[in-house]
């Protein structure tokens, strides 16, 4: 059974850091991509980073470029998302989700399939 699951989140204070953590079982990485998505409330859900089946990386907002870096572990079935110098608009639910292949050249939801159940990520002083 394909399945997502995502830790790591909770309360940091602005300019704090967490990794979250996605454990994939069901399928291999080395033929999927695994991607970063969030969505703040009343707001669209917006992709944040890709890394695809062969290692290499998307990014889909710049506003985290040189804050957040996407990396995987084969051995343990597991991608991370490591966020550095938080803000509080980095406050979000954050899902990983998976497709087959590369990554997609921008955050297209529709071409991701299985969603994790996400993991709350709160930045506040």
């Amino acid at each position: 059974q394909v399945q997502l699951v995502e830790s790591g989140g909770g309360l940091v204070q602005p300019g704090g850091s967490l990794r979250l953590s996605c454990v994939v079982s069901g399928f291999t990485l080395n033929y999927n991509s695994i991607a970063w998505f969030r969505q703040a409330p009343g707001k669209e859900r917006e992709g944040v980073m890709c890394i695809g089946n062969s290692g290499g990386i998307s990014s889909y907002s710049a506003s985290m470029d040189g804050r957040f870096t996407i990396s995987r572990d084969i051995a343990k079935n597991t991608v991370y998302l490591q966020m550095n110098s938080l803000k509080p608009e980095d406050s979000a639910i954050y899902y990983c989700t998976r497709r087959p292949g590369l990554c997609p050249s921008y955050a297209d939801r529709k071409a991701f399939r299985t969603w994790g159940q996400g993991t709350q990520v709160t930045v506040s002083s």
